[in-house]
């Protein structure tokens, strides 16, 4: 009886997966793998498909070197870059390259941040309704940036205090600012909205939010809570890239982006607005 041969081992995982692995296992944001996967990519394709494990240092000048100086990229974005390919070579091709002084530098130019007048806000909410309103009304009314504002769960509205709990704002820190009274009411009847797509999903066997891993992992039930649930939830389910599960998110950025957009310019403001914008407060006499 002839021996069988020995089963094939399975193929190493590509350069791009074993990077969304290491990601992952350190548990960064959706946002990050994204940005850092196509940050390699960039770099791979920038030298011919070459693999990074035969490259190094001066490749990696030569390819911020090129964002700098040919693309023109924000110091941000350059920054952003570096930092992926720096993860690329220690996390995963675990090489430490030597410290990078020689590369060219974005320039980060000072500017004046935008501020609207308090007239042109109230201008601005005219032109909106429904729940874009509310959304930017928060917005401008608390001092929350965009995904701070749409990443908001039930259980971090204080009603009877009038606060909001920000989790996880910029530099991952917690915060509590305040919550207008004027948009109490409204505030309310988004939650009775938001509540009434949850039991539909309930019903139709969803209802799960996205938790921190960790979360996830201690309060395995937390995920069909009401009080994690979004206050802005999405018009749709959606699949989760990661793991796969159905699950409805919050709205997207971009349409309230489009529609504060498209709201500046029913009012006639010529200034660029976002989201992120200042509202001029007079001096007090």
């Amino acid at each position: 009886m002839e021996p069988s041969s020995p089963t094939p081992s399975a193929a190493p995982p590509r350069l791009l997966d074993r990077v969304r692995q290491e990601i992952r296992l350190r548990h960064y944001s959706l946002r990050t793998e994204q940005a850092y996967v196509d940050w390699v990519r960039r770099f791979v394709l920038f030298h011919d498909k070459r693999h990074p494990r035969d490259m190094g240092v001066v490749e990696v000048e030569a390819f911020l070197s090129y964002l700098a100086v040919e693309r023109r990229v924000s110091a941000s974005t350059q920054n952003q870059a570096k930092s992926a390919l720096l993860f690329l070579y220690k996390a995963v091709l675990e090489q430490d390259l030597p410290w990078l002084g020689e590369i060219v530098q974005a320039k980060k130019g000072r500017r004046l941040p935008v501020v609207l007048t308090q007239r042109e806000v109230r201008d601005l909410l005219q032109q909106l309704n429904g729940t874009m309103w509310l959304v930017c009304s928060l917005l401008y009314g608390t001092g929350m940036r965009l995904l701070e504002g749409l990443r908001l769960r039930v259980k971090d509205v204080e009603f009877e205090r009038r606060e909001i709990v920000v989790r996880e704002g910029k530099g991952n820190k917690d915060r509590v600012t305040v919550l207008p009274e004027n948009l109490l009411l409204p505030l309310r009847e988004q939650l009775q909205r938001a509540q009434a797509v949850h039991r539909r999903d309930l019903e139709a066997g969803f209802g799960e939010v996205w938790l921190p891993d960790a979360l996830a992992a201690k309060y395995p039930r937390a995920a069909r809570a009401w009080g994690w649930q979004y206050v802005f939830p999405g018009n749709a389910r959606s699949i989760d890239p990661r793991s796969g599960s159905e699950r409805r998110h919050h709205l997207l950025e971009s349409s309230v982006q489009r529609a504060l957009a498209a709201a500046a310019h029913g009012a006639g403001i010529s200034k660029p607005c976002s989201p992120h914008v200042r509202i001029y407060s007079p001096p007090v006499s």
